[in-house]
């Protein structure tokens, strides 16, 4: 899995407050992406890290860039969450809550993919990490739970990935369906 590379200007890292700024455009950014697809302004993502627009381009010189950077974010969070739950959750623990972390990745992932394939192409290293991540994470958790026998052990994990990706392709679902939906898929994958 992926460590969360630290943000540079000029090879050397950031001072706090321009860390605070970064961080807080990128978490404003996974907000209003979520909420108003990409087709919203860099201005507005701006007003709601409270910072200036100037700050925003200092950071992420191009739109490009920070889509880019929210991608790879949510994928680190995906990867860094993942090994906690190994670390710390009973198998069925740790698959129930994955399925949510992972839902929360998708639905971020769903008002990205397409402007980033767009600019970049399938096949783009970003891309390519993103898939090997999830892979990489839904196995480790489907595989600890089957062998602990909670899972059933006819699931594969693209099937897994499916179910829970294409959840995330109805635009107005809740917070309350999405939970919903999680636990019949849940209900599906006990043993």
């Amino acid at each position: 899995m992926t460590a969360v590379a630290e943000p540079t200007t000029s090879g050397r890292p950031l001072r706090a407050d321009a860390r605070r700024n970064y961080e807080r455009l990128l978490s404003a950014a996974r907000e209003v992406f979520r909420e108003h697809e990409t087709d919203t302004s860099l201005e507005k993502i701006a007003a709601r890290a409270e910072v200036g627009i100037g700050t925003l381009y200092r950071h992420f010189p191009t739109r490009l860039t920070l889509l880019e950077a929210v991608y790879r974010d949510e994928v680190d969070d995906l990867a860094t969450g993942t090994e906690k739950l190994l670390a710390s959750a009973e198998p069925w623990e740790a698959l129930e809550r994955y399925l949510h972390l992972f839902m929360s990745y998708a639905t971020t992932k769903r008002a990205l993919f397409h402007e980033l394939v767009d600019a970049v192409g399938r096949d783009a290293e970003l891309l390519t990490h993103s898939r090997q991540v999830i892979n990489g994470t839904a196995e480790a958790v489907l595989t600890r739970a089957q062998e602990a026998g909670v899972a059933r052990r006819d699931v594969e994990v693209s099937d897994m990935i499916r179910l829970v990706g294409g959840c995330t392709m109805m635009p107005e679902a809740s917070a309350e369906q999405s939970d919903r939906i999680i636990a019949v898929v849940l209900a599906g994958l006990r043993a």
